[in-house]
């Protein structure tokens, strides 16, 4: 692998890595306005998209532990 594609995988993982991080706040912003205003489908969906971001982080963690 040269060392152009090193850096385009390099910056490939840590756009995923933000957008990762990006995903969990929104749903954490979603999870409390959803709690605040009881709106239980908002609540429910801050959830989902943390547990989305949670995954996508954990498949991360191991494709960084297996480079």
């Amino acid at each position: 692998m040269s060392f152009v594609d090193k850096a385009k995988e390099a910056a490939s993982d840590a756009l995923d890595k933000a957008q990762n991080a990006a995903t969990d706040a929104v749903g954490k912003a979603k999870e409390v306005v959803g709690d605040a205003t009881d709106n239980k489908d908002l609540k429910a969906e801050g959830k989902k998209d943390q547990g989305e971001a949670g995954i996508k982080k954990a498949g991360q963690n191991i494709k960084d532990a297996l480079s």
